[in-house]
Formats: structure tokens, sequence, C-alpha cells
């Protein structure tokens, strides 16, 4: 199966932190500061408004959807009223808040970027933070290179960050309380800068560089499996596997952050894949 990505919708400013749920996809325009979603028609309705940039998201067993909200680095919870705050995480953290994954047990796994990368600070190791569904958080990791996208394996067991300041794929074991251990690489990815991530049912896990403007398919050790050239004029940020039977590869495209949000150059495309998504999110 060697198809092209093709174009599913197009004027958005910067989508990031795509899920499938519910025959859509859920994802934040981060810099238009707004959830939305998109059907395979490429019809998009926006859920809610997040003036601190919305990025990870989530949902808790009862449905309520969970929003990072990055510059004011907050965990908001999209109750019927409307968003309010799930946890703080600013005593927790330095910089910014970014991607996040949530398990079944509507446990939410946070990650911050660490230091001003756009604004020249030096390197700063970044910290992984934990949520429980009540809301208590607590640093369960706090030597990261920018922890970004995150996916959980099907059995529960294993959490895998993208290191993007580390050109690599982190795992970690997953204990009853949701603590972290057995730190170990799971596999490099060498000038990568690894963004959004997403796992197969093969094991695999697909790798949005926006650094090389690519995807890639990697296997645990490293092995590249497959890699699409994305083009020049926009950069890969995060992909996702949805669709009917998760065989639809939703690929999210932005500028680089720093150009005209008016431009509005961020899209949305989709292929096809063999093998399905699995795991969260």
């Amino acid at each position: 199966m060697n198809e092209s990505p093709r174009l599913l919708v197009d004027g958005l400013v910067f989508p990031e932190g795509p899920r499938w749920r519910d025959g859509r996809l859920w994802f934040s325009d981060m810099l238009a500061g707004k959830v939305m979603t998109v059907d395979l028609d490429g019809n998009t309705e926006t859920v809610v408004e997040v003036p601190g940039w919305p990025s990870g998201l989530g949902w808790l067993p009862d449905g309520r959807l969970l929003v990072v909200s990055m510059n004011d680095r907050q965990l908001l919870r999209l109750d019927p009223q409307g968003p309010v705050q799930a946890a703080d995480l600013a005593p927790l953290t330095t910089f910014i808040c970014n991607d996040m994954v949530v398990d079944t047990a509507g446990r939410a796994y946070v990650g911050e970027v660490g230091f001003d990368v756009h604004g020249g600070a030096p390197f700063q190791p970044a910290k992984l933070v934990l949520v429980t569904p009540q809301g208590l958080a607590r640093v369960v990791d706090a030597d990261m290179a920018v922890p970004n996208g995150s996916v959980i394996t099907p059995d529960g067991r294993t959490l895998i960050v993208a290191e993007s300041f580390a050109d690599r794929l982190t795992a970690f074991d997953i204990g009853a309380d949701g603590s972290l251990s057995g730190k170990r690489l799971w596999a490099t990815a060498e000038g990568l800068g690894p963004d959004g991530i997403c796992l197969d049912a093969g094991g695999a896990i697909w790798v949005a560089s926006p650094m090389k403007g690519e995807i890639v398919q990697i296997r645990e050790g490293g092995e590249v499996l497959r890699r699409i050239a994305t083009g020049p004029a926009t950069m890969p940020l995060a992909v996702m596997l949805g669709g009917p039977d998760r065989r639809t590869l939703f690929i999210c495209r932005g500028p680089h952050p720093n150009e005209a949000v008016q431009a509005r150059l961020g899209r949305i495309e989709v292929m096809p894949v063999e093998v399905p998504g699995a795991g969260l999110p």
C-alpha cells in the first residue's frame, strides 16, 4: 500500500494532538486556541475555546474531555457547564506544558517543555507529571528531554514517550498506582526530533518529524519500516491512526510557530495503512 497523503481539511493554524473518538478526529488547533473535530468528509466543529493554547487531549472514563492548557500550565476538564481546572500543573513544572496521554482509568501523563526553546534559553531537563482522575498531581519523572507525543500499549502496562530534544523514544513500566519504573530506550530516532506519535497493532510507532519533514514508522530497537516525505511547505506535527478500522493515518501539519498566524497554513491529511492502530490514545 503506497498511496500518498491526501488533504482532509486546510485553513487551520497549527493542528496538534490528534485523537480518534466517536467517528471523528479530535485535535487542538493550538495557536488558534480551539479544540476541534473533523469527520472523514472534512466537516469541522469547534468543541471548546482554550485561550492558553490547547495541546494534549484525552478522556476520563465518564467521557469528559481533558485538555492541556499550555501557557498557564493547567489541565482542564470540559464539564457540562464549560471548562474547569482539573489540576494546576504550574507548581510542578518550569515552562509550558505540552502533550498528554490518558489511560483507561483516567490517569493523565502530561509532559512539559521545561525551558524556553524558541527564546534561546539553555536546555533544562523537563518533567513528566501524572494527574489522577481526582485531580492529584505528582512528578513521575524529572529528567526528560522535552517529552512530547506519548502512547500506552494495549495491555496498559507500558508508556512510551517521544523525547524531542534527545532524538529517542523512551519506555516506562506503568505500576498499579500509575507510577513509572524501568525507564529504558525503546528506539533511537536520530535526527528526527520526534513530535507526535501513535502506535500500531504490530507494535511499531509512527513518528512525526518536523525537523526532517517526514513521517517515519519505527520498530522497537530502531528499525525504520517506512518513511513518508511530506514536502517543504509545512511541518508534520503529529499523527494518529483512526477511521472505522483504525487503518487511516491522520497527519497534522503546520508552519513554524513564528510564522504569521493569519496565514492559516495548517492542514490535516490522511492516507490508508495496512496495520491498524492500537493502544492509547
